[in-house]
């Protein structure tokens, strides 16, 4: 049986929305399919650390917010050629980049 979900659209503006009622930043870097596109995020904290997450299916229970890329800062562009190759394999992703204080929390409190 599918689970009913949110349309990657709506998952993103409220991820923003947080962010902002948080203090923080955060930006669409990449719009994708609106409806079912998957969703990259780019967790900084003040302009720094950058951690991708993606929402990863569980054999157990519901998706969830997983780490697949955490980022030494001196190889940002690691990082770079990553997204280069994951948006040219899927077009209909998203990237968006979240610039606030334990931005994980925030993503697992909105699930």
């Amino acid at each position: 049986m599918i689970e009913p979900r949110l349309s990657a659209e709506m998952v993103v503006q409220s991820l923003l929305r947080k962010v902002n009622q948080e203090g923080g930043f955060g930006v669409v870097l990449r719009k994708g399919d609106r409806i079912s596109g998957a969703i990259l995020i780019i967790c900084l904290e003040k302009g720094k650390d950058p951690r991708l997450l993606e929402k990863m299916p569980s054999l157990d229970g519901p998706s969830t917010w997983q780490m697949i890329r955490p980022q030494d800062t001196e190889k940002k562009q690691d990082l770079d050629e990553y997204l280069k190759r994951r948006t040219g394999f899927d077009p209909d992703l998203w990237l968006i980049e979240l610039d606030v204080p334990d931005a994980e929390r925030l993503i697992a409190d909105m699930t």
